[in-house]
């Protein structure tokens, strides 16, 4: 369907839903307003009596009646005088939030446009009439399947001053089937939500004494983190990166020399008096690696130079868009600037793009693509000169076309200072992440003042690369914790091995063998609680733990262990050391 018509359809829906809560409620429902959005739509109303999640049967029995009477759907034009008349009577009498719409329409000069459903003039039951602009289906018949999902509160105008209305969202859609894969994505969605397998996995917490957005990474989280850690730093020491580490705060005027201040300032903390002068917590690494690049005149011979760290940065995100590990205000950053020659440019990035893939392909993502953002010309906050800009573009579309990775542009949504390059990951519920920005920078290599000196002993300002391929520690492992559901590969699950003794006596035994794996590198559990093997067993499944081997006088004899791999119906039977090899290769290769 259309995405026109498809809107229609749901912006009438919301109409049917109004319909239905008058039908049902009269003069205690005071409707405020309702839109369409992107998958459904929402209604938010005042009421005198309690409203709740239990309600919506009868609400979706009423709207599924009005959906079958056929009413048409009708424009019509009011005037101002007539509006207020009209809606300070029969149902909508006293309803404060539909004389505030009539006078911002009065202010602006216009009618007032109303849709009826149903016929004109009458009240309900027979017939509803709202202030819309629509646009709307022409009958009720034509509305599609649809479904009441959840209840919430709402500001009205989104105005925390102002009252809290109740607000229901629902869905609707052409078809059956196309409702039906709709809810399945939302249990699906709910399944998979990071933050419920976060706090079931103890992953990671949030606490109001340390403050919104921080994040305390928990013992099993901080495994996760620290191994994907681990592995970026192995493979930069192989790319030739070299590791810097710099401080967190630092005073204003690096900021200046940047321009984040004043244009990003709303996105940084507020600054601190130390000794007179203001210090700002770094909401980035960039300045600080243009300052260590500048340490000394380099050489030509010494590009490109790659300086990585995994600095933490802190940014003031607004607290309404704070959503577990997908937006913080404390992060680590895989990140990494690459110093080099403008000839050595497109190279580099297009290594930085494969480097993206190399990631990727070890952790199976596979559906993924860039985001390229230029510059919109008329959009005053771009800054640096038009010839800059053409040079910086023509080169990441260069590596771009080079790389061969599929990419969209956006013409607009660049960074102040140059074009830039998103990594869009798609999760399994269809979901978008931006997990990394990329770019080629050509203007804080001259705000810097950064040269090299050339092989003809001229003085040459570099090209930037900026590079964080698993972007932040918390948005990257909220991705993967959905991405996985939660059932980590062996190398990154924060315990790979539980040992379950039959018995008391074989407790000891166990205590031995979780040594020896623990020697070996292997995170090992041993569950020597008074119960059942069953039950060990049963939690150990719960817990998604990789493996879980059985430990009784067989296996302290020396004979082949019988172990539980995850995912698998039955036990498998190993000697002990082809189940260490295995373990060991499986963390070895990262699969």
């Amino acid at each position: 369907m259309e995405k026109e018509k498809l809107l229609a359809l749901r912006h009438s829906c919301e109409h049917v839903l109004t319909m239905a809560m008058l039908r049902i409620w009269g003069n205690k429902i005071k409707a405020a307003m309702g839109p369409a959005t992107d998958d459904g739509f929402y209604f938010d109303f005042d009421s005198e009596i309690k409203i709740s999640e239990s309600d919506f049967e009868k609400i979706e029995k009423e709207m599924a009646k009005i959906i079958k009477e056929d009413l048409p759907i009708i424009k019509d034009e009011l005037s101002v005088k007539e509006a207020r008349k009209f809606f300070d009577s029969g149902t909508y009498k006293g309803n404060e939030y539909k004389h505030e719409w009539i006078d911002e329409i009065e202010r602006r000069g216009e009618k007032v446009s109303v849709y009826w459903m149903g016929e004109k003039g009458k009240d309900i039951p027979e017939t509803f009439v709202d202030i819309c602009a629509g646009p709307h289906v022409e009958s009720t018949k034509e509305i599609g399947p649809f479904k009441l999902t959840k209840l919430a509160g709402a500001y009205w105008h989104g105005d925390e001053k102002n009252k809290m209305l109740t607000r229901i969202y629902g869905v609707a859609f052409e078809t059956k089937e196309e409702l039906d894969e709709y809810l399945r994505l939302q249990d699906e969605i709910e399944r998979r939500d990071h933050r419920k397998i976060g706090a079931e996995q103890e992953l990671f917490a949030f606490s109001p004494e340390i403050g919104q957005g921080l994040v305390l990474w928990l013992p099993n989280g901080n495994i996760i983190k620290e191994e994907l850690e681990k592995w970026a730093k192995e493979t930069e020491e192989k790319g030739g990166y070299q590791r810097v580490t710099t401080p967190i705060i630092t005073k204003e005027d690096l900021f200046f020399k940047s321009e984040h201040l004043p244009h990003y300032k709303e996105s940084m903390y507020s600054p601190m008096d130390i000794d007179g002068e203001n210090y700002y917590i770094k909401p980035m690494n960039c300045p600080f690696h243009h300052t260590i690049f500048k340490t000394r005149l380099r050489s030509y011979r010494e590009l490109p130079l790659r300086l990585a760290e995994y600095g933490w940065c802190h940014r003031y995100e607004d607290s309404g868009s704070l959503f577990g590990l997908m937006r913080v205000r404390g992060m680590q950053m895989n990140d990494s600037h690459i110093y080099c020659t403008k000839e050595q440019a497109v190279d580099e990035f297009v290594s930085v793009i494969k480097l993206h893939e190399y990631y990727y392909q070890h952790l199976g993502i596979k559906d993924y693509y860039m985001e390229l953002c230029l510059r919109n010309p008329e959009n005053k906050k771009y800054h640096g000169d038009d010839a800059m800009w053409k040079e910086a573009e023509a080169l990441m579309r260069e590596a771009m076309e080079k790389s061969g990775v599929p990419y969209v542009v956006q013409n607009d949504g660049a960074a102040f200072y140059g074009p830039k390059v998103d990594f869009q990951l798609k999760s399994v519920t269809g979901r978008v992440f931006t997990a990394s920005t990329n770019q080629i920078d050509l203007f804080m290599p001259k705000k810097f003042d950064l040269k090299y000196v050339d092989s003809n002993g001229q003085e040459q300002y570099v090209a930037c690369i900026h590079r964080a391929p698993l972007g932040t520690h918390e948005r990257f492992v909220g991705f993967l914790i959905e991405h996985y559901a939660g059932i980590w590969p062996v190398w990154l699950s924060p315990m790979q091995v539980l040992l379950a003794p039959v018995a008391t006596k074989h407790q000891a035994g166990a205590k031995a063998l979780a040594e020896e794996l623990r020697d070996k590198g292997i995170r090992v559990e041993i569950d020597d609680a008074d119960e059942t093997v069953g039950n060990k067993v049963r939690k150990a499944v719960g817990r998604k733990i990789p493996y879980i081997v059985i430990v009784g006088d067989k296996e302290l004899s020396g004979e082949d262990w019988m172990i539980r791999v995850r995912g698998e119906k039955d036990q498998v039977k190993m000697s002990k050391e082809k189940f260490v090899e295995r373990v060991m290769k499986e963390i070895k290769e990262r699969n």
